[in-house]
């Protein structure tokens, strides 16, 4: 296990680098001029724009300038803002509270879309396996954006059963945008639990199990849930760096003060620094996620061995 981690690490090297590489070029090798706006309606003095070049390193070659922020990232530091803010400040305030909001979000979506999921699967073509494909078609045909909305209305300003914005980023004020957030995905995996649990029911190994006169309740806990759950583990384990990054609609609507509001603002001011470092986090993040839900396989399936 411990080489097979290694060497994924080691794996995740040039990974690393082509996706820094290809953001920093996005950001800052597109056309047009990185400062326009800074200063107002005016154009923005000679002495400003040259010292913000030299900032940002934009006068050497663009290999020698990825080169530059590479080292410093390496050291820690993600650089400054065209105001004179440290990125690795404003990251550590914000990426806590996303953070919070997308494991929140994973949670309701496992819990709620795995249980559908089961419930669904071992019920094949009844009321219950009816009633949960209805609603995740339901689901998935509503955005994101409109959902959030919709409970916000009726159930935060009509009805008056919840904060219809995000008073503080606390675990009960995040349930509610967790949910909103959720909401897409936690479709998509009770879908792919229904498959799954309805293909693996009838396995060898679980007819093997009930013939052995195992209990149902042990046979679908222990042998049918834990092989079923690989695909899921799979795409809950990629769902969270979606959820980091996809959370700017849902934090938008309910001011929950995170990196999307922080990324939005940053794209809105073409502030290239602020843009780079906290999508570089969520590339990290997306690669650590990977490796886990890697090891995961191992736990879920005792067949799957990294030696």
């Amino acid at each position: 296990m411990g080489r097979y981690v290694l060497r994924r690490l080691l794996q995740m090297v040039p990974v690393f680098l082509g996706t820094t590489f290809l953001i920093y070029v996005m950001v800052w090798a597109v056309p047009g001029d990185p400062f326009e706006g800074k200063c107002g309606e005016r154009d923005c003095p000679e002495s400003y724009v040259s010292a913000m070049r030299e900032r940002f390193n934009l006068d050497d070659p663009l290999l020698v300038q990825y080169a530059k922020y590479l080292g410093n990232l390496l050291r820690g530091d993600f650089g400054l803002t065209s105001s004179g803010l440290q990125v690795s400040d404003r990251i550590a305030a914000t990426f806590p509270v996303t953070l919070k909001l997308a494991l929140v979000a994973l949670v309701v979506e496992a819990v709620i879309g795995i249980t559908a999921g089961v419930v669904s699967g071992l019920r094949n073509r009844g009321f219950l396996d009816s009633l949960v494909l209805v609603s995740t078609l339901f689901l998935i045909s509503i955005p994101v954006f409109v959902t959030g909305y919709v409970v916000q209305l009726v159930f935060g300003l009509q009805l008056g059963l919840i904060s219809p914005t995000v008073t503080s980023p606390t675990i009960g004020n995040l349930v509610v945008p967790g949910f909103v957030l959720a909401s897409l995905s936690m479709a998509y995996v009770a879908r792919l639990s229904r498959a799954s649990i309805s293909e693996n029911r009838r396995a060898d190994y679980v007819r093997t199990a009930l013939a052995k006169g195992l209990p149902p309740r042990r046979v679908v806990g222990v042998h049918l849930l834990r092989n079923s759950l690989i695909p899921v583990i799979t795409f809950l384990g990629t769902d969270l760096g979606a959820f980091l990054g996809g959370a700017i609609v849902t934090e938008g609507i309910f001011n929950v003060p995170g990196v999307g509001g922080l990324v939005f603002r940053s794209i809105l001011t073409k502030d290239g620094a602020m843009v780079t470092g906290v999508v570089t986090v969520l590339v990290l993040v997306y690669l650590l996620m990977t490796l886990l839900v890697d090891l995961l396989y191992a736990v879920l399936d005792p067949r799957i061995r990294y030696d």
